[in-house]
């Protein structure tokens, strides 16, 4: 049964059940891709955001009032994609596949679509100052330390991690879209940053199925997986 998560706000719940699990979820149904093929995705696993075209498009955009909910939003995001990163970066030291080091790189353009956002709203900055594994959110500490350990036992379980994440990131994104953004420019890059964890899903997932492996979504639903690991690697926008 998935966690009930009503935004960035109740993470620490969500997340706090993940960690005191131990993260031993049924992550992994061995054999068969049943997809029809596997994930078509690009070329190294990486959709890196081109951060002048997202300031062009969210400078085009009013600055509406901000609510206390979507400032943590956020400052929420910006951890959780710093999260992504910072676990990729920790994996990629171990691991030869480049899709660490590769979505790593992404993943730094991702945390700095947010920043864009801090600066706009003039929020203080969650990461400012904290090094690779360090976080503001406790919740988030926790979580990367956990899911580095994990990581570390085997490149299966690496690869596994990974798939969580864009999961988590995907389902936290939409759940903020449906029940907190309104602002459009928040609106704007939280789809972008979407468009980007579908790719890194499809990604991770295909490497999964290289080893005979096929991901079980923990976030989002089966039918929504499903319908990303049979579209196309998307492109365009920022």
């Amino acid at each position: 049964m998935k966690p009930n998560h009503r935004g960035p706000l109740h993470t620490g719940i969500r997340t706090t059940t993940l960690v005191a699990t131990g993260l031993c979820l049924s992550l992994l149904a061995a054999c068969g891709s049943g997809n029809g093929g596997g994930p078509r995705i690009g070329p190294d696993g990486s959709t890196p955001i081109n951060l002048a075209c997202q300031l062009n498009q969210i400078d085009a955009l009013p600055l509406e009032a901000l609510s206390t909910a979507e400032s943590d939003s956020i400052v929420f995001m910006r951890e959780e994609e710093k999260l992504a990163r910072d676990v990729y970066l920790t994996l990629g030291n171990l691991w030869a596949p480049p899709i660490f080091d590769n979505i790593a790189d992404s993943e730094e353009t991702h945390m700095d679509a947010v920043k864009l956002l801090l600066d706009r709203y003039q929020l203080a900055d969650p990461a400012d100052g904290n090094g690779v594994g360090e976080f503001t959110n406790t919740d988030l500490q926790t979580l990367y330390d956990q899911l580095a350990q994990r990581g570390a036992t085997s490149l299966i379980e690496a690869l596994t991690v990974g798939a969580l994440i864009e999961d988590l990131d995907i389902y936290d994104l939409q759940n903020q879209l449906d029940t907190i953004v309104d602002n459009q420019d928040i609106a704007k890059v939280w789809a972008n940053l979407q468009k980007g964890s579908r790719n890194h899903l499809r990604s991770f997932a295909s490497r999964l199925l290289d080893y005979g492996v096929t991901y079980v979504p923990q976030y989002i639903t089966q039918d929504e997986y499903d319908a990303i690991i049979n579209s196309d690697y998307e492109t365009g926008g920022c």
